[in-house]
């Protein structure tokens, strides 16, 4: 059992959870992830660290309350605990021997974007970060990525926060006005990191994208998490979940990923309520 030490709201659909799991936290480096499962019942869910604190045994998700999982999961509050938290697991990201990096993500994908800049700042890496929303409302962690860069570009697609725009703009315009990247890693929806990929192609710059396909038992041994790089199968849980963003096959990796949507809708309408009605009891 692991307990809930503490748990905030970023905002209405996001939620940060800090979790006692020393064993975790002292191994745990940027990029890798854990699988969560709130009890007996649930299902297995995958969910990159954002945050880690050896010190204090801590692991810290951010969720999107977006799943019948996600949805159970909010339901718990501190000084409660999870059944099942199981990581370090995947492939830490590469982030030595850069001078200048460009890190990207778009809504949810902040959450796991937050601790590579992090690491690299920390590194004494030259750091611009470039986070995408919906609007103001839903913008997370603004803070911490003050925090961890050296410029943080805000960008919202209707402009409420007085910059609109996708995040490609502001990485174009960057890389136009002179500014040499020689990394860029974008995490988000998968669209805008194809989006990020292809303009980072013809420019040369080597650029790394964070992969959520579906998957099941995080191993390698189940295959469901199986994507398509450079014209090879790869498993994002052993092989990544970071991997070249000029080489992924996303038209493979969209299709894929709506193959349960039906059963995922289902699923959360079903959830939905169940939890309404405890609240109501």
């Amino acid at each position: 059992m692991y307990k809930i030490l503490e748990k905030v709201a970023l905002n209405p659909s996001m939620t940060k959870m800090v979790i006692e799991a020393p064993h975790i936290a002292k191994k745990a480096k940027p990029g890798q992830f854990i699988i969560f499962r709130v009890d007996e019942f649930g299902e297995r869910v995958p969910l990159t660290i954002a945050d880690y604190d050896a010190e204090k045994g801590s692991v810290t998700i951010i969720y999107q309350k977006v799943g019948a999982s996600t949805l159970l999961l909010d339901t718990l509050n501190e000084g409660e605990y999870i059944l099942d938290f199981v990581g370090p697991l995947g492939v830490p990201s590469e982030l030595e021997g850069y001078k200048k990096v460009a890190v990207i993500g778009g809504g949810a994908g902040c959450a796991i974007a937050y601790p590579q800049a992090k690491a690299l700042h920390n590194m004494g890496t030259a750091v611009d970060i470039i986070a995408g929303f919906r609007n103001t409302d839903l913008i997370i962690l603004e803070d911490e990525m003050k925090a961890a860069s050296d410029n943080l570009y805000l960008m919202t697609d209707d402009g409420s926060n007085g910059n609109k725009g996708f995040v490609t703009n502001a990485l174009e315009d960057n890389i136009k006005n002179g500014v040499e990247y020689d990394l860029v890693i974008a995490i988000g929806p998968v669209p805008m990191m194809r989006a990020v990929s292809n303009l980072t192609k013809p420019y040369g710059i080597k650029t790394i994208v964070s992969m959520n396909p579906i998957m099941i038992d995080g191993t390698g041994m189940c295959g469901g998490c199986r994507i398509t790089v450079g014209g090879k199968t790869k498993f994002a849980c052993v092989d990544g979940p970071d991997f070249d963003g000029h080489e992924v096959d996303y038209e493979e990796l969209m299709k894929r990923n709506v193959t349960y949507r039906n059963l995922e809708q289902s699923a959360r309408e079903k959830n939905c309520r169940l939890v309404n009605n405890a609240e109501v009891k």
